[in-house]
């Protein structure tokens, strides 16, 4: 197993609809996904583009805003602690999730949860942040070509 890419960094909003003009009027993003919710895992998402080292928009790290779904969302005590949002998880790819959680579980790292679908359509898990210097660090597939959740 290799440290991949980082895919995007999550960030918890009570609004994502307040996030978006904030990336797009303050931040200045050009490009950013219209929201869809996830429910069965208690959220509602949106990614906002960034540029890569060449200024071409969507080859970047993402930002993905995440809302509660409802009142069973798991993000709602995260939002307790930071009623203003706040980030919330880091986002690295693998080639194979499998061998990834493998991985992870032989070095002893809790890992929360099964392996499930994740909001660009590709297997995910996430690790305790305990074992992971205190991040919230989920753990994706590399999306394949067309996979990837851009306008």
């Amino acid at each position: 197993m290799k440290l991949g890419r980082l895919n995007h960094i999550g960030v918890a909003t009570p609004s994502i609809a307040d996030s978006i003009a904030y990336y797009r009027d303050t931040m200045g993003a050009v490009r950013i996904t219209e929201p869809f919710d996830l429910p069965e895992q208690g959220v509602k998402v949106c990614f906002v583009d960034t540029p890569d080292a060449h200024g071409e928009v969507g080859k970047g790290t993402q930002i993905e805003l995440i809302e509660p779904f409802d009142e069973a969302s798991p993000i709602n005590g995260f939002l307790a602690k930071n009623p203003a949002g706040g980030q919330h998880h880091l986002c690295y790819e693998v080639e194979d999730i499998e061998a990834a959680r493998e991985w992870f579980e032989g070095k002893g790292k809790r890992i929360l949860g099964p392996t499930r679908i994740g909001a660009h359509g590709t297997p995910i898990f996430f690790l305790h942040p305990k074992d992971m210097m205190g991040q919230l660090t989920e753990i994706m597939e590399t999306p394949r070509e067309g996979a990837h959740w851009s306008n």
